[in-house]
């Protein structure tokens, strides 16, 4: 599917490795980002609600 995509834009079918390589580290950003924010609102949501995080508790 991407090496149709680069195919029709004019790009050279060598940058799917470049493009695989960048995306992966740009995945691990988005994903931290996503379960942190994830977290911080149900945390949110929780205080909003009364109810108390216990963080010494493990």
């Amino acid at each position: 599917m991407l090496s149709i995509v680069l195919s029709s834009v004019g790009l050279p079918l060598e940058g799917i490795g470049l493009i695989l390589a960048i995306d992966r580290i740009l995945d691990m950003f988005r994903t931290t980002v996503n379960v942190w924010s994830d977290s911080c609102g149900a945390a949110l949501i929780a205080r909003c609600q009364g109810e108390k995080l216990d963080i010494t508790k493990r």
